[in-house]
């Protein structure tokens, strides 16, 4: 993601220097990054440090990596921020040219499998009886993140083909008989890295979840009266991508979308009716604008 993420300067040419300006202004004085708040958060943190990151963007790694030590190896974290502690550590670590360390690295995969769900995915909750899309692309990419080869890949593989829906997408409950954009995105993604193929029916149904003035909406239940937002089009359009299905439709309302929701403060909003700016958002529109930059290449990690 950082790779197509860091074409995003191609389109946005002088006001790169106006983004990276903006998420250098969310680091907080203890290496975190806000959140919605002023506080730190780790899950704000992956995507300060990915944007950083993708607009080749100089910061004080060091006092980033002060902030990641306060965890250890995540056993107070939940799921969610379990693997968002360990994508930190692997780009902070990558930026400051130091290996990671094994025995963090072993106690952050021991604790992920603890998010195993019976039938062989992963979920934000323990003990589940079945995983989640979600869960499964985050304990995919963690894996890869950390360099590590995950045990029953095939239980992965199984639980996402649970999740297909009636209507041709993903869901993230094997009982929904609609499909949800994310769900979906995250759902090829992980196929697409366990070499699992993709049929023409689940990318016919994402490319059907375009709004008539740009972006992807997160549902279709909604029908006329659905937002885009820029969440769904971003990891839409990545998924669209790894399943290398043509974005030369979409390209130019998508790009018209972000540009509705750009601020010259260097960010980008969630939607048209949440105004508020912060480093995910940001970080999904640097996602979609390299993808729409017109020189993509091969995504290797989620």
């Amino acid at each position: 993601m950082i790779s197509a993420a860091s074409r995003a300067g191609l389109l946005l040419g002088d006001s790169a220097d106006l983004v990276a300006g903006f998420i250098e202004g969310q680091l907080c004085e203890d290496g975190g990054f806000k959140g919605r708040t002023d506080r730190s958060d780790l899950y704000y943190t992956v995507f300060g440090i990915e944007s950083l990151r993708a607009l080749n963007a100089e910061t004080d790694w060091r006092a980033i990596a002060e902030y990641l030590d306060k965890f250890g190896p995540g056993k107070s974290l939940d799921f969610v921020h379990l693997a968002c502690l360990g994508r930190c550590w692997a780009s902070v670590c990558e930026c400051l040219a130091k290996p990671f360390d094994a025995a963090l690295r072993d106690g952050v995969l021991r604790r992920i499998e603890t998010f195993r769900s019976k039938d062989g995915g992963f979920s934000d909750t323990q003990a589940a009886n079945h995983g989640t899309a979600y869960g499964c692309f985050l304990a995919l990419g963690l894996y890869q993140d950390l360099d590590a080869q995950m045990d029953n890949s095939a239980g992965l593989n199984n639980c996402i083909k649970s999740l297909r829906t009636p209507d041709g997408g993903f869901s993230n409950n094997p009982t929904m008989q609609i499909g949800a954009t994310p769900a979906t995105a995250a759902a090829i993604a992980v196929l697409h890295y366990l070499d699992e193929p993709i049929d023409d029916d689940c990318i016919s149904w994402l490319l059907a979840q375009t709004h008539p003035k740009g972006g992807f909406t997160a549902t279709p239940i909604a029908g006329d009266f659905a937002l885009p937002d820029i969440l769904s089009t971003a990891t839409a359009i990545h998924a669209l991508s790894l399943a290398n299905a043509p974005l030369t439709k979409i390209s130019e309302p998508c790009l018209d979308f972000l540009d509705t929701l750009w601020n010259k403060k260097g960010a980008f909003a969630a939607t048209w009716a949440d105004p508020t700016l912060d480093c995910e958002y940001t970080y999904y529109a640097l996602l979609t604008l390299g993808h729409l930059s017109g020189e993509e290449d091969s995504v290797s990690q989620p």
